[in-house]
């Protein structure tokens, strides 16, 4: 029996409410229309007086349908004779010999799935956790899932979580928080590798909580952090890489073309112009190409402000 966990208690499962289950109306329709034949047979005999032949029909009708049985798509009916295995038979009607023959057991063969967890487990780096987890799995051999187990379903569920346990004891916090694949497929292995004896195998396996404690909770968010800093440093420091080989590039192409370098410099003057700034703060450099250049006419207006200067002078005088 699995036991469902809720607030770090172990409690049983909720006891569901059993839905009546009606007979199975095509086989009950068959054995009445067999009823009615024998019946009627039955009455022609007595009717000329043949009471040890009705006698005989009586008996032979009641294990005749007794006889009759019925699997349905997805049911496999394992029939034993003389309480030996016989034959694993269905779906559809079928018929066994009374008292000689026995359906053992009713097995089915769909895909089912079984939630298991593992309580207060340590892991590989001895952190304690606790884990829930699921596994599909189906029966492909009813004949072993019935003769070789007693209670399949039981051992399936039991086995996982054995294989749970184990794999946690076997890996770190960190691998199962950033691998959880591995895990399960560590899981489903071991698993399949002890009910393939018994005529099942498991689909697949997938984690779907784990839960630490609250104070390594908080340890792990500062790593998760720092990481994420250092990452973040990491990427901002190879982008400063980058950015100084393309410096390093252009300065090789400017120091081999000095028209680049101009046509650069007036691009810069343009782009401050543009975004309409009262001062312009402009390199010795700069300035001094300017000097020995007409650049924009700035030495002509030069000129003509000093002209303007020495008029007003000599007005005044």
């Amino acid at each position: 029996m699995i036991f469902k966990k809720e607030n770090n208690v172990v409690q049983p499962p909720a006891k569901f409410s059993k839905r009546r289950k009606w007979p199975d109306s095509s086989l009950l329709s068959i054995r009445f229309i067999l009823i009615v034949i024998i019946a009627a047979f039955a009455y022609f005999l007595v009717v000329f007086r043949e009471p040890l032949w009705y006698a005989a029909i009586i008996v032979l009708a009641k294990y005749l349908l007794s006889s009759l049985r019925k699997a349905k798509e997805w049911e496999r009916a394992v029939v034993l004779r003389l309480g030996k295995f016989h034959k694993v038979k269905g779906p559809g009607f079928f018929f066994i010999i009374p008292v000689v023959d026995q359906v053992y057991k009713t097995i089915d063969i769909r895909i089912r799935v079984t939630d298991f967890y593992a309580q207060e487990t340590l892991t590989g780096d001895s952190v304690t956790v606790n884990v829930d987890a699921f596994c599909f799995w189906l029966v492909w051999d009813p004949q072993k899932a019935a003769l070789e187990i007693e209670n399949y379903e039981e051992a399936v569920a039991l086995a996982s979580k054995a294989a749970l346990r184990n794999a946690m004891s076997k890996n770190d916090l960190s691998t199962f928080l950033a691998r959880g694949d591995l895990i399960e497929k560590q899981i489903q292995e071991e698993v399949e590798r002890q009910t393939t004896e018994w005529g099942i195998t498991v689909q697949y396996v997938e984690i779907t909580d784990i839960q630490i404690p609250e104070a390594l909770q908080d340890s792990l968010s500062r790593m998760a952090q720092a990481e994420r800093e250092k990452k973040a440093r990491v990427f901002l420091a190879e982008a400063e890489i980058e950015i100084a080989k393309k410096l390093e590039e252009a300065i090789s192409i400017y120091s081999k073309n000095e028209g680049a370098l101009k046509l650069k410099i007036l691009s810069i003057l343009n782009e401050g112009l543009k975004a309409g700034n009262s001062m312009m703060l402009i390199p010795n450099s700069i300035a001094e190409e300017l000097e020995t250049k007409d650049v924009f006419g700035l030495a002509a207006l030069n000129e003509l402000k000093k002209k303007e200067g020495e008029n007003n002078d000599s007005r005044k005088s």
